[in-house]
């Protein structure tokens, strides 16, 4: 297959990969080198889908801010998880600090929020079960104090 053929088929992949979910500039390079796409289709293909508007990191970013607080998790994950497919840290935190400004997040009241779902509405009376409590919360990506607050024993809780 010529060169026109092997990026006209890269391109394809990618549209349909795009239309599916938003994607990193990563996370695309990737699927076409599993794919088996060379570097310079991959780079080509990568740089059209910016340019057309296909491949946007900063709404992945703002998107999967929204889904994963949605599902309950904290900024420490947030930023862990975006870093991982390869976003750059201006990104990730314009989208979270967007997020939290626009809905008026307060961590500390997801973590409640989080916690309640999980254990129910009493704060946890015995020092093993606030140790349960503070791993799983800390697990989904919430700060120590995010957890202290939503525990509700600031002076109680020990790392």
């Amino acid at each position: 297959m010529g060169s026109d053929g092997l990026i006209e088929q890269a391109r394809e992949v990618a549209v349909r990969l795009l239309a599916r979910r938003e994607h990193t500039r990563r996370e695309l390079d990737d699927k076409l080198t599993r794919r088996g796409f060379s570097s310079a289709v991959r780079e080509q293909i990568v740089a059209e889908a910016l340019e057309q508007g296909w491949l946007d990191e900063q709404r992945f970013a703002e998107a999967f801010v929204r889904s994963r607080v949605e599902r309950g998790q904290g900024p420490l994950r947030l930023r862990s998880e975006m870093l991982q497919r390869g976003l750059p840290e201006e990104i990730i935190d314009q989208a979270i600090e967007e997020y939290v400004d626009e809905h008026q997040l307060d961590w500390r009241e997801l973590a409640d929020q989080v916690r309640r779902k999980r254990f129910g509405d009493n704060s946890p009376q015995q020092r093993r079960e606030m140790q349960r409590q503070a791993q799983f919360l800390q697990r989904r990506g919430f700060t120590t104090e995010q957890t202290r607050a939503a525990i509700g024993e600031l002076g109680y809780y020990n790392d």
